[in-house]
């Protein structure tokens, strides 16, 4: 996917920070997108899976379960899920005989909606649930084995704090993956892919959701993300080695991992 704006990366060349960020095509002071974004997920909370079906036509369960099946899921093994919001992530990863899970969110309200649906699954008992600032994670050093971020990383303020925070938690051998919309790398499906994002989601999310502005939101976000080249050479610059990432759907979706050796 091409973007269409440049956006200025979180920090300047020269490593000072910069008092805007992005949130969507718009420039906001770097303290207010935080509560900008909580407030697009209140909003969205108890029809995000909904979200995301409209956002993917379905096809982010697929992408998901290749996801988990990156993450390689092993008893032995404890998995932290950063914006873990409905916790699709965490039950699939207990699904694929996954030990312990940490299901956190930055939002109360998509954690809520998590809990009830791992109550409704049987699975309060093999996950804990936290509200948690991916930028500032509250877990010792090398204390966990996977750590997974899911359609998450592209709201996060500070993407670099969370990449280096990711990594400091893992223990040696541990992987980090990241599943998240990036950037079509097939020509023909970028002005369908446009049209869809913004002609037709924001007015399902007036018409299902009664908000349309967040949606809109949602669908910027996705281009200001950074491309695919560019977040694998972050991840490797937080310390993360043996990178790589693979594109689902010609680039609509990306997988992202990295390994602390």
């Amino acid at each position: 996917m091409t973007d269409n704006a440049s956006f200025p990366h979180p920090d300047s060349a020269s490593g000072e920070r910069e008092e805007t960020t992005d949130f969507g095509y718009r420039s906001v002071p770097r303290a207010e997108k935080k509560p900008l974004v909580r407030a697009v997920f209140d909003s969205v909370a108890g029809r995000y899976d909904v979200m995301n079906d409209m956002m993917s036509l379905g096809i982010h369960r697929v992408w998901k379960r290749i996801f988990i099946s990156t993450l390689a899921p092993r008893g032995d093994l404890k998995l932290l899920d950063l914006a873990g919001g409905t916790g699709d992530i965490s039950f699939g990863w207990l699904r694929g005989g996954g030990g312990p899970a940490l299901l956190t969110d930055i939002n109360a309200s998509m954690l809520e909606v998590g809990r009830s649906r791992a109550a409704s699954k049987g699975y309060l008992r093999d996950i804990e649930f936290s509200v948690v600032d991916a930028e500032a994670i509250p877990l010792p050093d090398r204390s966990v084995d996977r750590v997974s971020i899911a359609f998450g990383l592209r709201n996060c303020t500070d993407k670099d704090a969370v990449l280096r925070e990711a990594r400091r938690v893992l223990r040696p051998g541990g992987r980090f993956c990241c599943l998240e919309f990036s950037h079509v790398q097939v020509a023909a499906l970028a002005p369908i892919y446009d049209a869809w994002s913004f002609g037709v989601l924001p007015k399902m999310g007036q018409i299902i959701a009664k908000d349309s502005e967040s949606y809109r939101y949602l669908a910027e976000s996705i281009r200001t993300f950074p491309e695919q080249d560019v977040l694998a050479e972050m991840m490797r610059k937080a310390g993360l080695e043996k990178v790589g990432y693979q594109n689902l759907s010609g680039g609509i979706a990306a997988i992202h991992s990295g390994w602390r050796l």
